[in-house]
C-alpha cells in the first residue's frame, strides 16, 4: 500500500475541513428556523395573532440550511448513489466511475451555477431586491446570495472527492 503525496492529502483534508466547518455552522440555522415556526404556531393559534414575517422565514432559512448544507452532506457520503451496482465494484473501478462523473456531470454544471449564481445574487444586491409580496418586505439578497456559496463550498468538496477518486482510480484503494 502506498500512501498518497503528502500535498495531496494536505489539500484532502483542508477540503474536507471546510465542508466540515461549513456543516456545522450551518446547522445551527435550524434553531431560528424552528423558533419562528413555533414562535409562529403559538402565535397564531394561541393569541390568534399570526405573524407577516415567520413564513419568508422559514422558506428563506430553511433554503439557505439545505443549500449550504450540501457540501458538508457530500463529504459525509450523504448524496445518493446507486449502491447496488457501485458497491460491488472493486476501489479502483469505483475510483474510475467517480473521476469520470466528477469531470463529465459534476464540475460542468456547478461551475455554470457559480457564475449564474453570483450574477443572480449580484444584480440582486444592486437593486436592493425585497419580497414585495411579503407584507414585511424582507430584502432577498443574503438569501441569494447562498446560491454561489453553496455552489462554491460544493465545488471545493467536489475537488476532495474527485482526488479521492482519481487515487482510487489509480491505486485501487481509498484514501
Amino acid at each position: 500500500m502506498q500512501s498518497p503525496p503528502s500535498a495531496m492529502l494536505k489539500a484532502i483534508k483542508t477540503l474536507d475541513a471546510i465542508s466540515i466547518w461549513s456543516g456545522r455552522i450551518i446547522a445551527w440555522l435550524i434553531i431560528p428556523m424552528v423558533l419562528s415556526l413555533v414562535y409562529e404556531v403559538v402565535a397564531r393559534y394561541v393569541f390568534n395573532a399570526p405573524t407577516e414575517w415567520a413564513y419568508d422565514m422559514t422558506f428563506m432559512l430553511y433554503g439557505s440550511f439545505f443549500m449550504i448544507g450540501s457540501a458538508y452532506t457530500l463529504q459525509r457520503k450523504g448524496h445518493i448513489r446507486t449502491d447496488s451496482y457501485y458497491s460491488g465494484w472493486s476501489p479502483r473501478t469505483q475510483g474510475r466511475v467517480d473521476v469520470v462523473c466528477y469531470l463529465l456531470l459534476f464540475f460542468p454544471p456547478l461551475i455554470l451555477f457559480l457564475v449564474v449564481g453570483w450574477d443572480f445574487f449580484l444584480k440582486s444586491y444592486g437593486q436592493g431586491e425585497r419580497i414585495v409580496t411579503s407584507p414585511w418586505m424582507p430584502i432577498v439578497y443574503p438569501f441569494k446570495f447562498t446560491l454561489p456559496l453553496a455552489t462554491l463550498l460544493l465545488l471545493l468538496q467536489g475537488l476532495s472527492e474527485f482526488m479521492k477518486s482519481l487515487w482510487a482510480a489509480m491505486k485501487g484503494e481509498w484514501i
